[in-house]
């Protein structure tokens, strides 16, 4: 591999798309807390129905 195309080679990498994969960064505690409010009012409404 030439030093030509090394450095297309990490400048094609450096231009993907992020997808929001696991390394995305974020407010990772709101998702977490916004996520059991989420659960606990599912199961507030599951057991006031007479689901459960």
């Amino acid at each position: 591999m030439t030093a030509t195309t090394a450095a297309a080679d990490q400048l094609h990498l450096s231009r993907r798309a992020r997808t929001g994969g696991p390394g995305e960064r974020g407010p990772k505690v709101l998702e977490h807390v916004l996520g059991w409010t989420l659960v606990v009012v599912l199961a507030l409404l599951v057991t006031r129905a007479g689901l459960m």
